[in-house]
């Protein structure tokens, strides 16, 4: 899975990667990105502003707003079947913008696990695939939410976990952003791997563990402690 990421790039930088959306001039820096929290997605709406929904996907049928909690990821491989994804798979595609994300990796002969912090070797943002919805509860707010595309995972995150997020690369954001139906095959064909090659992984601090440490100390490198001096996340 996919729990928790990273956009610590300046609007510059996030312009010149998604240059057919218009970023606002000052945007925070987040260094640990929790579920429940909204973060910044590009939609297939036709709006080409940067826009802010929760992260956890409520579908439009839902009746308890609840069930986002535990759709924060969407397997690609079960997105055109599960009820829950199929017709936004279709509908309502989005990109979030990313700077990077944690995995935690287990350690060998122990019920630890090391924070792990996972970027492009280039540092430049890049974006995951993902869905959204609008619920619509009987009283209140009209509610914007999104999901993260997991996949298998490539070589490198194959050592820290059976799953990553789905990268896509720059040729794919205008098929993945049409709004048009698209085939589901090809859509699928978008949905794979990132290179390896391109990727860069390595531990931080447990600082990270705690959602309310959001700061740049959480993406600073430590030296890989044994498994004895690692912390449990909480």
């Amino acid at each position: 899975m996919c729990g928790r990421f990273v956009v610590a790039s300046k609007p510059d930088e996030l312009q010149t990667t998604f240059p057919d959306f218009v970023f606002p001039d000052e945007m925070p820096l987040r260094y640990n990105i929790t579920p429940g929290q909204d973060i910044p997605v590009l939609t297939n709406s036709g709006a080409n502003t940067v826009e802010h929904f929760k992260w956890g996907l409520i579908p439009s049928w839902a009746k308890d707003p609840k069930i986002g909690n535990r759709l924060i990821n969407a397997r690609s491989e079960t997105l055109a079947e599960k009820p829950s994804f199929r017709n936004a798979f279709k509908k309502r595609r989005c990109i979030i913008p990313v700077t990077g994300f944690y995995e935690w990796r287990p350690n060998p002969n122990s019920k630890t696990k090391t924070p792990m912090f996972i970027r492009l070797q280039s540092e430049r943002p890049f974006g995951f695939a993902g869905l959204w919805e609008t619920w619509r509860p009987e009283t209140g707010d009209v509610l914007h939410t999104c999901t993260i595309i997991t996949t298998e995972p490539n070589a490198l995150m194959q050592t820290i976990h059976n799953r990553m997020p789905v990268i896509l690369k720059p040729d794919a954001y205008e098929q993945w952003l049409s709004p048009e139906d698209q085939p589901g095959e090809e859509l699928s064909s978008l949905l794979t791997p990132y290179p390896d090659s391109e990727m860069v992984a390595y531990p931080v601090s447990t600082r990270v563990n705690n959602p309310g440490n959001d700061s740049p100390q959480c993406v600073e490198p430590v030296e890989d402690a044994p498994p004895s001096d690692q912390a449990t996340l909480f």
